[in-house]
């Protein structure tokens, strides 16, 4: 069911590979709620996913950036504001990559050149998007970004390896660049701490069946769909949260709260 929570709003979504991604089932019920957008990836991503069939579905256009990159961001944020017609309402970045989890690497001994280029994807990309945004002055009053993370910032998983670090860090500017958004501009900055959820990325975490299962059992609602988190950042995207800001947001079947659930307890004592 659609609500026209967004007629109107213009904006950009970063990460949408293919129809298991967070950010494609983002820009799908984006569309749904009346907003239009630019659609942006990785070079090599765009090779890879099928965003150009997202594209003519939403009737969007595509402008690809690498994310770490800064001219590529500036070149991004202005040729949308152009195609668009104007100022941006809201931005989806959902991009997360970790070299050393993709070779193997285990936590205790990282190669430190794969560190530091999974971190600048996964974790200063988000800085670089904001900045961009900032300095180019392109997001209206009230307008909302929203980054997707995990709870591993929070809690070790060991498995996750070091994008747990990199979602600590995403968080974390979050937080301090929301403040100067805010303050001086009236934009909101969030992140949604989603459920471990079956998209091309995740999946490419050791153990990430294991991840999914256990968080089933522990969370009283049920782990949160890609689907469930697209209607949430639609939520954090609309006007009814526009004091909403700097908050790092558990979406997550009610998991982060649970000490233990009877389904856990039950496993061990058979």
């Amino acid at each position: 069911m659609a609500y026209n929570l967004l007629k109107g709003k213009k904006g950009i979504i970063f990460g949408a590979l293919d129809a298991n991604s967070i950010a494609w089932k983002t820009a799908e019920r984006v569309h749904a709620e009346g907003g239009t957008f630019v659609l942006t990836n990785a070079p090599i991503a765009m090779r890879m996913g099928q965003i150009r069939d997202l594209a003519e579905k939403t009737g969007s256009e595509i402008v690809p950036a690498d994310a770490t990159n800064v001219e590529d961001l500036e070149n991004l944020v202005s040729k949308s504001v152009e195609i668009l017609g104007g100022k941006l309402d809201f931005v989806l970045h959902s991009i997360g990559m970790s070299v050393n989890v993709r070779k193997g690497r285990a936590y205790t001994d990282e190669k430190y050149d794969f560190t530091a280029k999974g971190w600048d994807v996964s974790a200063l990309s988000f800085h670089k998007v904001l900045q961009s945004l900032y300095k180019a002055d392109a997001m209206n009053e009230w307008g909302s970004i929203v980054a997707l993370t995990y709870m591993a910032a929070q809690r070790t998983f060991p498995d996750y390896n070091d994008m747990a670090d990199n979602k600590a860090y995403l968080e974390s500017v979050a937080r301090s660049f929301g403040y100067f958004y805010g303050k001086e501009k009236k934009v909101r900055v969030n992140t949604i701490s989603q459920s471990p959820t079956a998209t091309t990325a995740g999946t490419g975490v050791k153990g990430f069946d294991g991840f999914i299962a256990y968080a089933e059992k522990m969370s009283p609602l049920g782990n949160a769909t890609a689907q469930d988190c697209a209607d949430y950042t639609v939520s954090l995207f609309s006007d009814l949260t526009r004091k909403v800001t700097m908050q790092n947001l558990f979406h997550d079947g009610g998991f982060s709260n649970t000490g233990v659930s009877q389904e856990v307890i039950d496993e061990f004592t058979e």
